[in-house]
């Protein structure tokens, strides 16, 4: 049994019971190990939150900072962005619902390095909107209220996106990029 199968078992239970109602005997079951095993190879449950947290962080963080670094225009980065994160969201919900619904479980210290985290990746999406606002393409108040606003739309896409849906993670994203830089007004002509 690796630590990664362990960790993949344990982030299905926590996205399907919660964290708090998830125990180590369940993750010691869904992995086929005794209970005093699976101390073998994580520490704790509150280490496995942690450990997972880090995980969908880092990814995140990776492909959309790869997406918003390349060389194409502002808004054209955001669609690809916004495709990026919610396709990322998409292809393995339970890492994604762990991230966006159990970070509140963590301890205080860890909560505190968690979100100091979580906001560098905030801070991608605020950066790309204040791009925008600079070169005159967006026109907002506060960027950093936009980024907190889009990151709340694509975060609860995971509430109801199902893979055999009527959309795909890309139509979704590019419907709300549409919603966001178009708006819900009628356009004449």
């Amino acid at each position: 049994m690796s630590k990664e199968q362990i960790l993949d078992a344990a982030a299905q239970i926590f996205s399907q019971k919660g964290y708090h109602a998830a125990s180590m005997k369940n993750i010691a079951d869904a992995v086929e190990l005794k209970k005093a095993s699976l101390y073998h190879h994580i520490r704790n449950k509150q280490d496995i939150l942690l450990i997972l947290l880090d995980r969908a962080l880092d990814l995140v963080i990776q492909q959309v900072g790869e997406t918003i670094e390349k060389p194409l225009p502002i808004p054209d980065r955001l669609r690809l962005a916004m495709r990026t994160y919610i396709s990322t969201l998409a292809s393995d919900r339970n890492l994604a619902a762990v991230l966006l619904l159990e970070y509140r479980s963590l301890d205080p210290h860890q909560y505190t390095t968690h979100i100091t985290r979580r906001d560098r990746f905030e801070k991608l999406w605020r950066n790309l909107i204040q791009e925008g606002l600079d070169e005159g393409l967006f026109d907002c108040p506060d960027p950093a209220q936009a980024a907190r606003a889009l990151l709340g739309v694509m975060n609860w896409t995971i509430m109801w996106y199902h893979p055999q849906g009527p959309l795909s993670p890309i139509e979704i994203a590019d419907q709300y990029v549409d919603l966001l830089l178009f708006g819900l007004l009628a356009r004449k002509g």
